[in-house]
């Protein structure tokens, strides 16, 4: 395994990070700790995490995969060998059931890092995130950009900030970081931290896979140019990259076969025919398309982590031993085609 400096902080991450969301709904905390053990075996040292979690959210299970993730910290006693990341829910009537009148304000910052920090059974979150962002703008995927006066009803960036700066003041939280941010976004929360002496956002957390290049647009020049690294997610989009939904099959147990309305990578002909197209390329290659597509990912400069997940210990195996495929000079080259062929067809 191989790790990468954070810039602006002092945590080192594997390029690897383990992602969780299944937790609590596809999978058990047996099967959990399975896989925490494998991967920590194989050198990950970051696990991701989200107070939202497992998906797809819902009341009845919304905090598991924290308390779960929390009950393997204590048991194990692996707590300071690892960097911990979570996530605070941002507005939304989807949301809501977590705490009551949802924005990213002192009063919902505090009590989310609270009760994390209880599920999780540790005394310091390394990295906390705003899981998506306070305001109208586009983010999970949405197009058509609507110009709405929303300032009434939005928690301005600067209070967001305050409090999280509270926070990392009172020892709580480490580092801070965005997900599912804009371009606008990522520079507003750096030009307010510089200009109040704020905490600086170290990291952004949004998708990035072969069939979602749209974070090459803006945001990998902001990553490079300010120092603020991505911590990839749905690096398979949603499995999909791996082939086992090519030609219309759905096995059993699937997260695309369980939860039909993630349909972001499977829901248009062009997605079909792009993900058809990439597996048949690894396969050219004789690489698993799986693993062809990680290590694309991972490969990135301005990709500091990226963010696998697995339901089982074979998947999981797979997703790791990515980190030794090489995606050599004339991969890259035909992966550029196809991505000219097939231009963001699921941003």
């Amino acid at each position: 395994m191989e790790y990468r400096r954070i810039p602006h902080s002092s945590l080192e991450v594997s390029k690897l990070c383990l992602g969780t969301m299944t937790w609590g709904e596809q999978n058990t905390q047996a099967e959990a700790f399975s896989q925490l053990d494998y991967a920590i075996g194989k050198g990950i040292n970051f696990i991701d995490t989200a107070e939202m979690y497992p998906v797809p959210p819902k009341a009845e299970t919304q905090g598991e995969t924290e308390r779960i993730l929390g009950n393997y910290l204590k048991q194990s006693g692996k707590r300071d060998n690892l960097v911990i990341a979570t996530k605070v829910s941002g507005p939304g009537s989807k949301s809501d059931y977590i705490r009551p009148n949802m924005t990213l304000d002192w009063r919902n910052i505090h009590e989310a890092v609270d009760a994390s920090l209880k599920r999780l059974q540790i005394d310091t979150i390394d990295l906390y995130q705003v899981h998506w962002p306070d305001r109208n703008t586009n983010f999970f995927g949405e197009l058509s950009y609507q110009q709405i006066d929303d300032n009434e009803k939005q928690t301005p960036i600067i209070e967001t900030l305050e409090a999280l700066a509270s926070l990392v003041t009172a020892g709580k939280i480490r580092y801070i970081g965005v997900s599912n941010e804009t371009p606008w976004g990522v520079m507003k929360y750096l030009q307010l931290a510089e200009k109040h002496g704020l905490p600086r956002v170290v990291s952004v957390q949004n998708p990035y896979n072969l069939l979602n290049r749209s974070y090459e647009v803006g945001m990998a020049e902001i990553s490079h140019r300010e120092e603020v690294p991505l911590l990839a997610y749905s690096p398979l989009a949603f499995g999909a990259l791996s082939g086992k939904y090519i030609d219309d099959k759905w096995p059993e147990g699937a997260r695309l076969t369980l939860f039909k309305r993630f349909s972001r990578y499977t829901g248009t002909q062009v997605a079909l025919e792009a993900t058809k197209a990439y597996v048949e390329l690894a396969r050219e290659f004789k690489l698993s398309p799986a693993q062809m597509s990680l290590a694309f990912v991972t490969s990135q400069k301005f990709v500091a982590s990226n963010i696998i997940g697995a339901t089982n210990l074979e998947q999981l195996k797979e997703n790791i031993d990515s980190i030794n495929t090489v995606i050599s000079s004339e991969l890259m080259i035909r992966l550029d085609e196809l991505a000219q062929t097939y231009r963001l067809p699921c941003p």
